[in-house]
Formats: C-alpha cells, structure tokens, sequence
C-alpha cells in the first residue's frame, strides 16, 4: 500500500475492518482474534486512536516476530500479512476460514469499531444462526449509481461523519467496506439509495396510529421508504406528533414535556433498524395504541435474553459502523441501558425466535391528540400547512417536495399529500418535466 493511500485511508477513521494502536501492546492478539471471526481488517500502528494524530512505528524484525506469534497463537492458527508503509506499520488481516477463532481460550468478534469478546457457545450460535452470510455485505447487482444514488443523503453521511470531503465518492465508499468491483453493498443501498423500497420491499418501514386498543381502527399511517436515515427521521417524527405532550410551568416559563423522550424513541427504533433480519419477509412496525407503543422488528436476539444491555451482537456490522461513525450511537450495545434507566418498568422486552418486540406501556389517558381526518381541529391544521406550501411555492416556483418537507418540518409524504389535495382543488399545476419543472399556483 502507497503511504498517501494509507493516509486517505487514516481520514475515514476507525471501523468495522480498521483499528489504530499508537503502540505495540497484548491488545493486538484480541483484535486478529475479531477480525478474524469478522470480515477482516486492517490493524494501523503509529496512530494515537483517540485523535488519529500520526507517531509513527518503526517496524523490526523483533516486533515482527511478537505480531506473527500472536497470529500463530490463534486457535486455529492463522496468517496474516504485515509491511512498513512510510512512518506507519500495517497488519493485514485475513477474515478466517476456521472460524471460531480463539486467543489464549477467549474468543472475540468486531462489533462496529470495537473488538468484543464472546463465550464459546454465544460465538457457535452467532455463527449458526447468521449462517455466516451477512445480508449487508452482499453485493447488490441491481444498483445503479446513475439512476439510484442519492448525493444528498451522501454528502449528509460525509459531514456528519466528519470525513474529509476532498476525498473522491469512490474512495470513501471502498474504505467505508461499502464498495466491490464497483458495485455498492445492501448496507450503501440502505443508506445511500433514493428509494429503498425498489430494491427491498420489507425495508419499507410502517407507522400506524389506532384509536383504541386492538389492530382495529387506523387514525393515521405512514410509510416510510427511502433512505436509512431519511426513515429513522421521519418515524421519530410521526411518532412525536402522534404522542402526547404535557406542559408544566417552571419559574415564569411554560415547558413542554414529551410522554415519552424522543432520544429513547430513536435509540428504540434504531436498534430495530439495525440489527433485523433482512433476510426475512416480515418488517418494521411502528405501532401507537391507546395503552402501548410497540417497535417490532424480524429477527430474534443472537443471545440470550438475560445478557440484554450487557452484550451486543448484530447481524448487520456494516450498518452499526455507518450509524456509529455519525454518532447516532455512542457506544455499541450502551442504547439499551439507557432506555432502562429512563423509562424503568413501563418498557418490556419481548424476544421470540423470528422477532423482537419493545412495548412501552403509556400512562392513563395518554390517548393520541390527533384526532380523526373529519375532526374541526385536524382539518384547520391541513388548511393551515396547505396555505404554507402555497406561500412557499409562490416565493420559489422550483422549490422540491424535500425542501417543502425540510422548511414545513413535515414528511414528503405528507406533502405529497397535501399537494395531490390542491391539484384536485383546482389551486396547484406541475408546469413541465419532473426534474426541471416549476409550480404554478392558481388564483381564484
């Protein structure tokens, strides 16, 4: 590997597949140990891994030797590769073909950007259970990165990642492991696609709002289908406007408290994200009733329910690393310790062998607000947001669906909506194409 490659590569930051280590220390063993039991990786020693900040290793053939031996201790044994690149040394780690792969009796896995280690029997159902093919890393031949790529919802990722922008779309997708033959893996589809739903019908994620207590009657629905982080957005925002908020006056102030925190809500709802099975056909619910909110989503826990809040394993690795690098969260397996804390008995955890469920039960009388379509309140508010799209429009006859949703704080859908309704009112036409086209609002 040339150096000004290595120091590209040093830009996108520890992962999945890298890790730094200003120096050479027993810690090594553990991390070939879990990037053997993972997809491989690369272990990069000169670098202070708190601040990426380069010190340099000179590589000897004493230091050699100690990194070999720690890969022929494995057990299995296992090869690796290692080469002085300029001030920095590299180990190059193969993923295993004997997994599980142990160091001196302990097994370890990559979990996001940290090496976690697993008993024998977690690691044997891990293994058994994924079938050792993981759905994020398959390549997926139907992209296209002409028609499909989202550069917004890229460029989003870039900054919130803190990835330097001079680097090239490809470079950055090859060492984010999102990129192969120069075809994008599901894990960028999910994240980088316009829309999800073309590509895996049960990534579509669905919201419903019941009046009562049982699967009966629907107040509200939503869909939610385009990329991975426009989805997790949009859901938290169906559900903050679906939940009750109670005010209290502190001082001389009024606040607004919401019946349940919107930060445990995306922890909730992330966690499903994550770690289903998209694999299975089934997918994602978001569901309000008068008593309950339940999350649920495909796939069981890869361990045993007891360990829940003390260990985390995950059947997408690819997608933990993307939603750990833009700091949604902070620590892998730490979400869920903290939805405990804050929501204590009201939360139960339901696990099965093809499903996971969260309920969070609600306090007497949190009955959703929104009322149904034909209430006077629901109405005026559609007037009003349907005069706000009107205003917008005139102001800037090229404006987008998103950035109607972005200005009105509302999903596309629901502006999509409300356009189809002026449309038909005679208020509203599309003059020319879809991209390049302008609004033209009617006066009457």
């Amino acid at each position: 590997m040339r150096y000004e490659k290595l120091l590209e590569l040093i830009k996108i930051g520890e992962g999945y597949t890298i890790e730094f280590k200003e120096r050479l220390n027993d810690s090594i063993a553990k991390h070939i140990c879990a990037f053997a039991n993972s997809s491989g990786g690369k272990i990069i020693l000169g670098i202070k891994d708190s601040t990426n900040e380069i010190k340099g290793f000179k590589l000897t053939n004493y230091t050699k030797s100690q990194i070999q031996n720690y890969a022929r201790n494995l057990e299995p044994a296992l090869l690796i590769e290692i080469e002085q690149v300029g001030k920095l040394t590299v180990i190059y780690v193969p993923e295993g073909k004997e997994k599980p792969y142990f160091v001196g009796g302990k097994c370890y896995l990559r979990q996001g950007a940290n090496s976690q280690r697993l008993t024998r029997e977690e690691i044997r159902a891990f293994f058994q259970k994924t079938n050792l093919i993981r759905f994020d890393r398959k390549l997926n031949n139907k992209f296209s990165f002409k028609r499909d790529f989202n550069t917004d919802a890229f460029s989003r990722f870039v900054k919130s990642a803190n990835i330097d922008k001079s680097l090239s779309r490809k470079h950055i997708l090859i060492n984010l492991n999102l990129l192969q033959d120069n075809k994008l893996t599901n894990a960028g589809v999910l994240f980088f696609a316009n829309s999800i739903k073309k590509f895996f019908l049960n990534s579509v994620i669905t919201a419903v709002l019941y009046q009562g207590y049982e699967r009966v009657d629907v107040l509200d629905r939503e869909d939610f289908e385009l990329d991975f982080i426009s989805n997790l957005e949009g859901v938290i925002k169906f559900l903050s406007r679906n939940l009750r908020i109670r005010s209290v006056i502190k001082g001389l102030k009024r606040q607004d408290i919401p019946e349940i925190p919107p930060e445990v809500l995306r922890e909730l709802v992330l966690n499903a994200m994550v770690h289903r099975d998209y694999f299975s056909e089934g997918r994602i619910m978001i569901e309000i009733f008068k008593d309950r909110v339940e999350i649920s989503n495909p796939g069981g826990l890869l361990f045993d329910k007891k360990l829940l809040g003390k260990k985390s394993l995950t059947r997408n690795p690819l997608l933990a690393d993307l939603t750990y690098r833009i700091g949604l969260v902070e620590k892998i397996g730490s979400g869920i310790n903290r939805v405990k804390k804050v929501l204590g008995e009201t939360v139960l955890f339901e696990d099965e062998e093809d499903s996971f469920r969260v309920v969070i039960k609600r306090e007497k009388g949190n009955e959703a607000i929104r009322m149904v379509s034909s209430d006077k309140s629901s109405e005026k508010s559609s007037e009003k947001s349907s005069e706000k799209v009107i205003t917008l429009m005139k102001k800037n006859p090229e404006i987008t669906i998103k950035n109607l949703a972005e200005n009105l704080n509302l999903t596309q859908r629901a502006i999509e909506k409300i356009i189809s309704n002026l449309k038909s009112q005679g208020r509203l036409r599309r003059v020319g194409p879809k991209k390049g086209g302008r609004w033209e609002v009617i006066e009457k």
